[in-house]
């Protein structure tokens, strides 16, 4: 069965991919699944049918038959263990790479989001300016440590898998602050990320949703 996606129907990234449902476009076409896309309203979003899926009106959501999921990490590692390509057949490599997932998002991804959120929320504030430093040095120990894990490697552990994915698509969060080219590692990692056909296949679909609804 085609599984069911939610994205954006305008999305406040304007095409640059970092939207969450990337992350999930991006897992699919990693494991050759098709897949469908319901495009959602930010006023749809707080609407019971759509609260129905992801209680917390956000998206991505995934649906395949009777299953109905909500949360990005969630989606993913089920895509994950459903398909090959994105977790190793070893069950150590396999336990490590799911350990990744969680890395990525609840370890590198939140003092990135608060930077981001912080600049949008109080940007205009008197005390933003000498907040910003704590903020960017708060990124900068994770990526520190992120950096002097993967060393001169590829991947995270071994071969590409959902892990990378995800950690790919929090580091690219940062784009534009010049922070990740602080650690040429890291960012020769981002770039081998987006360098795979299946996250270009990715992208480009999400960019074509924000060109449509641009030109009408």
């Amino acid at each position: 069965m085609t599984p069911t996606i939610t994205a954006f129907e305008s999305s406040p990234d304007r095409g640059r991919g970092l939207a969450r449902d990337m992350r999930v476009r991006w897992a699919l076409e990693e494991v050759g699944q098709p897949y469908e896309v319901r495009f959602v309203s930010f006023r749809e979003m707080k609407e019971p049918p759509h609260l129905a899926l992801h209680p917390f009106g956000q998206i991505p959501t995934y649906e395949e038959g009777d299953l109905a999921l909500f949360e990005t990490g969630a989606i993913i590692l089920h895509i994950a263990q459903r398909h090959t390509g994105l977790l190793p057949q070893d069950a150590n490599a396999r336990a490590r790479a799911t350990a990744w997932i969680f890395a990525a998002l609840n370890t590198v991804e939140p003092p990135i989001v608060e930077r981001e959120q912080t600049r949008y929320a109080e940007g205009d504030k008197p005390w933003h300016e000498a907040r910003r430093p704590l903020l960017d040095g708060r990124v900068r120990r994770r990526l520190d440590q992120l950096s002097s894990r993967l060393g001169d490697a590829d991947w995270l552990d071994g071969e590409f898998s959902a892990g990378d994915l995800l950690m790919v698509t929090v580091l690219r969060r940062l784009e534009g602050s010049g922070i990740v080219e602080e650690y040429p590692n890291l960012s020769a990692y981002v770039a081998r990320g987006q360098a795979r056909p299946a996250y270009k296949r990715a992208f480009d679909a999400q960019l074509a949703v924000f060109t449509a609804a641009s030109s009408r």
